[in-house]
Parts: structure tokens; sequence; C-alpha cells
């Protein structure tokens, strides 16, 4: 809830410099997100993510620039929880993009938790915050409760709710 476009992102969103796609190119960003030196993604686990993504749960948004695959990221969502698994960019900004439309999805769709993993540099200045596991614990119980859909019937393409703009994040 604390989430807002930073600054210095907020340009290339509003010029629209990235078209966003969700669950169109879903293998080809985990792909993506494993082509570097050191990686967690091995053959198995990007076999395990595409049946997820079969399944309905795995999900993907992909940032385009001039017709070509410029960033995206993925993870699963379950209930009203979406777990982000990795991102990756081509492109300056395309994943940090690929980000603001995943938390325009997740709003529509009433998501009430984005588990990240980790609390990056980049990740706290777009309002991310470290919680404490007891909190942690509550707020995916209650999360899971929920019944949410991550992309309508149909859906490929993401447009950026322009509340995100007005958001204020906590200092």
């Amino acid at each position: 809830d604390k989430y807002a476009i930073p600054r210095t992102l907020r340009s290339a969103v509003r010029q629209k410099r990235f078209k966003l796609t969700t669950d169109v190119e879903f293998e080809r960003v985990i792909r993506s997100c494993a082509d570097r030196e050191q990686t967690w993604i091995s053959e198995d686990i990007i076999d395990c993510y595409c049946e997820l993504h079969r399944m309905g749960y795995a999900h993907s948004v992909e940032s385009w620039s001039g017709g070509e695959l410029a960033g995206g990221l993925y993870g699963v969502a379950i209930g009203g929880a979406f777990f982000g698994e990795s991102m990756f960019h081509q492109i300056k900004d395309a994943s940090k993009v690929a980000m603001v439309g995943l938390i325009s999805q997740l709003r529509r769709g009433g998501f009430a938790l984005l588990d990240t993993q980790w609390l990056t540099e980049h990740l706290a200045r777009m309002g991310g915050k470290e919680i404490f596991r007891s909190e942690y614990i509550v707020r995916l119980k209650q999360a899971l409760e929920q019944k949410c859909a991550f992309v309508s019937s149909g859906q490929t393409e993401i447009e950026i709710d322009s509340g995100l703009f007005s958001c204020h994040r906590e200092r």
C-alpha cells in the first residue's frame, strides 16, 4: 500500500516508453532471469515454474520496447499473495517499469501481499520494507485466505494505475 513510483521512474512510465504485457512470454522471462553468471534458476526450476504457469499459478510481467522484450519479472500468485521470484532488464528501467505494472495488476486484483524475498535498494526506493517474521505470518495467512485473480480472462496488456502517481511512501 505504500508503493509509489519513484520520481526518477515517473517519466519512463508517463511517456509509455515500454508496453507492458502479462503471461505472453513466461518461459522467455524466466530464462532471461537465469541468464547471468550466478543463478539459482536451473533447468529443473524452469520446468517446475513453467508447469506452475500452465496451471495458472506462475505469472510474468513483460516490458517491451520496439517490439523486443526489454525486461520483466515473474512470480507465483496464491490467494491474495504474490511471491516475486526474479527480474531482468536489457534496457534501463525496463524491469522497474515491469514492477510498476505488477503493482498495478496486484492492486486491480485485490492482492494483499507482495513478497519480494530480499529488500534491495531498488525495492526500498519503490516503497518496499522489511517486516518481522511474526507480522509476515499474520499477513500471509490473511492473504492466502483471499480469492484473487492475477489476470482477467483473456487479458494480456497491463495499464498502469494512475493512482500510483499520487501515492506517497512512508519515510
